[in-house]
């Protein structure tokens, strides 16, 4: 059962959500910390390329399935153009500020 993106219970994970489904690359761009990293798959990638290509360009959407770690680590269904639907999960590593400084993700 999918989880409405408005219960994600930490804000800066629902902003993230939120834009992802809205194709908002300004509002997304926002959320991330100065210097933000990210993986998939367990490798390191280049944060603008990896949005732009499985994100933005692509009409990247994530349906929420599951949150844990107090809304920080996520189940869900991913789709974009490229790749289809497939299960991932992804994580995220908030500053104090409520920013993302990293996020992670991959097949689950």
């Amino acid at each position: 059962m999918t989880i409405q993106t408005a219960r994600l219970s930490d804000p800066a994970v629902r902003a993230f959500v939120t834009a992802v489904n809205a194709h908002d690359r300004e509002g997304f761009m926002q959320l991330l910390a100065p210097g933000a990293t990210m993986a998939d798959g367990g490798a390191d990638r280049d944060l603008a390329e990896w949005i732009e290509e499985e994100i933005f360009s692509t009409h990247g959407h994530m349906d929420v399935d599951n949150e844990s770690a107090g809304g920080r680590a996520l189940l869900a269904r991913y789709r974009n153009d490229t790749w289809g639907e497939m299960r991932t999960r992804w994580s995220f590593t908030i500053t104090d500020d409520g920013r993302i400084s990293r996020f992670e993700t991959g097949q689950a």
